[in-house]
């Protein structure tokens, strides 16, 4: 009897193995999302010099209109006009001044410059900048420390960790890692979380995708039940600005690395909105007349009649959009004027929440 029970054990062991198996055999068929995460990598289907490759600077679109140039220098100044009144205000009444943090690690140009020009805008509006400088070859316990340092210290009331980091370091990570009621570049999952989900508010929306909404606005752009084609999906700035467009009722189509026919899928917008950092990607026959064009990219390209040698255009062909279009945005001086005045507002905000929940 009992030898017939361990024949019995045996079977049903060998069956819950062989079951098992073809459990894990299926499943393998199902990798993680993170597996199937391609990079987007933006592939030129031209030559992308300017020189050789966009019409004759043309001033009238193609049906006899002055496109409208949105300037984002104006609506920067004005907000940072009435951000420089709130502080003051802040300091009078309570005394108070609000102060933000910015971590930079390793010595690349451009991101040394956006610091400087985040430090200088801070100056000028009345908020006390601190920064901290890590070397290139910081471990991820270093740069852990310094974000814990700004998380803990009362008088900074927003945390920037300036993007890229070096490849050795995990960005996901160390944005997670910041206090989300700190987190004024809106990157934090509880802030995109909540940003994707109706009825929801998050502390903070992403800058740049808040400066292109603020920007649409100030112009008098109707977005609510207008076609919206958002070109990139990144985290800093595709992604965002898709759901936030949504969260303002339009209807909105991602086009990515992997998009077949995008120039199809483009030719549908009544705004477009482009941040993938390849110069002259996005060319007039990807529009169609009376789009509104937002380029949010910001590519520097040899120009040897500029002192620098060097000079900044958009993800946009700016020479044939503006005979499309009805209105775009000028690179530089764009939406990136207002993209910081959106951190600071930021900034001002969780130093407001603060003082009112102590």
């Amino acid at each position: 009897m009992q030898h017939r029970a361990a024949m019995f054990c045996r079977m049903l062991e060998k069956g819950f193995h062989s079951s098992a198996q073809r459990a894990n055999k299926h499943h393998l068929r199902f990798p993680p999302l993170t597996s199937v995460d391609l990079p987007d990598i933006w592939i030129p289907r031209h030559d992308a010099s300017i020189a050789k490759t966009c019409s004759p600077h043309l001033k009238t679109n193609s049906i006899g209109q002055t496109a409208r140039v949105l300037e984002g220098k104006p609506i920067a100044n004005n907000i940072n006009s009435r951000i420089s009144a709130e502080i003051c205000e802040m300091k009078s009444t309570i005394g108070k001044t609000p102060g933000l943090g910015v971590i930079l690690v390793g010595g690349r140009r451009d991101s040394q410059s956006f610091v400087h020009i985040k430090m200088k805008a801070c100056m000028k509006v009345g908020i006390a900048p601190f920064t901290v400088e890590l070397p290139e070859d910081c471990t991820e316990a270093e740069l852990f420390d310094a974000v814990s340092s700004f998380n803990e210290n009362p008088l900074i009331h927003g945390v920037v960790v300036q993007l890229p980091l070096p490849k050795h370091l995990d960005e996901e990570k160390i944005i997670s890692y910041v206090s989300p009621e700190k987190d004024v570049d809106g990157f934090h999952p509880t802030n995109v979380g909540n940003l994707a989900m109706r009825g929801r508010e998050p502390s903070f929306i992403p800058c740049a995708s808040k400066g292109c909404i603020e920007l649409l606005l100030w112009n008098d752009v109707e977005i609510k039940g207008k076609n919206v084609v958002v070109v990139g999906r990144s985290k800093l700035v595709g992604l965002p600005t898709s759901l936030l467009m949504q969260r303002h009722h339009a209807t909105v189509t991602t086009v990515h690395a992997f998009t077949g026919n995008p120039e199809h899928v483009t030719c549908g917008a009544d705004i477009l909105v482009s941040d993938i950092g390849v110069p002259n990607m996005i060319r007039g026959h990807w529009l169609k007349p009376g789009v509104v064009v937002v380029d949010m990219g910001a590519n520097s390209v040899e120009d040897t009649g500029s002192l620098q040698g060097h000079r900044l255009i958009g993800d946009v062909c700016y020479e044939e959009a503006i005979v499309k279009a009805s209105a775009i945005t000028s690179v530089p001086g764009g939406v990136g004027p207002i993209t910081i005045s959106m951190l600071l507002s930021n900034t001002v905000d969780a130093a407001k929440r603060t003082y009112r929940n102590t």
